[in-house]
């Protein structure tokens, strides 16, 4: 039996499967200790931005909510199902729609740096004291290379 993966989109203004994003991304909270925005936060950003959502059967494995800009503000993939193509398939995504697609990562999740890093994303500089618990971040963007971006479309037509 093989079970399909379902792509959802929330756009600007939609909230219909935020709940279940802030549960998944609260797991990965309480397990890994990233992903620390308050509520308020993530769901003030959630309703402003375009989110791609990937199921399982009824499950959500993962998601990406980008701003206009290409900026990913969240990107969650559930522990239990990492390494099965699900953040490369969010990532390709998000390049569909932008020219450039960037982001920040804890410089202390060597988990997140290696992943951005293995599908082109380089490190354009660290900010100290970046998130509200005064943790370093580095800001990444997605290289501009054209056949990283067809490989990375390939993903979304598999």
């Amino acid at each position: 039996m093989s079970v399909t993966v379902e792509k959802r989109v929330d756009g600007p203004g939609a909230t219909d499967h935020a709940d279940e994003a802030w549960e998944l991304k609260e797991c990965i909270r309480r397990t890994e200790n990233v992903l620390k925005q308050r509520k308020r936060f993530f769901m003030d950003a959630y309703r402003r931005s375009t989110t791609h959502l990937l199921y399982l059967g009824d499950d959500l494995v993962g998601f990406a909510t980008t701003r206009r800009d290409g900026y990913i503000l969240f990107l969650a993939v559930a522990p239990e199902h990492r390494d099965e193509g699900f953040g490369r398939r969010l990532i390709a995504e998000v390049a569909e729609d932008h020219r450039t697609v960037t982001c920040h990562a804890r410089a202390t999740n060597e988990g997140a740096l290696s992943f951005y890093e293995s599908i082109g994303f380089e490190i354009k500089r660290r900010i100290d004291g970046y998130y509200e618990d005064d943790g370093d971040a580095y800001y990444l963007r997605l290289g501009s290379n054209e056949r990283l971006r067809d490989r990375l479309s390939e993903l979304i037509r598999r």
